[in-house]
């Protein structure tokens, strides 16, 4: 299963936890993705998309 928004594309991002003695550990940060029926080319399917997204408006949600 994908981490992807199926509308902007956003993705995870990589980096590095810092303690405080300076050690990394790689670490990642995941779109916050929600599953919405949403209409999408005239039909309705289930997509998933980032909150940033449906708050933008760029959804528009199913019935």
């Amino acid at each position: 299963m994908s981490k992807i928004c199926d509308i902007c594309g956003k993705g995870p991002s990589f980096g590095n936890n810092v303690s405080h003695a300076n050690n990394k550990t790689s670490r990642t940060w995941l779109p916050n993705l929600q599953k919405v029926k949403a209409v999408r080319n005239g039909t309705v399917s289930t997509i998933k998309v980032c909150t940033r997204c449906i708050r933008s408006g760029k959804v528009t949600k199913a019935l």
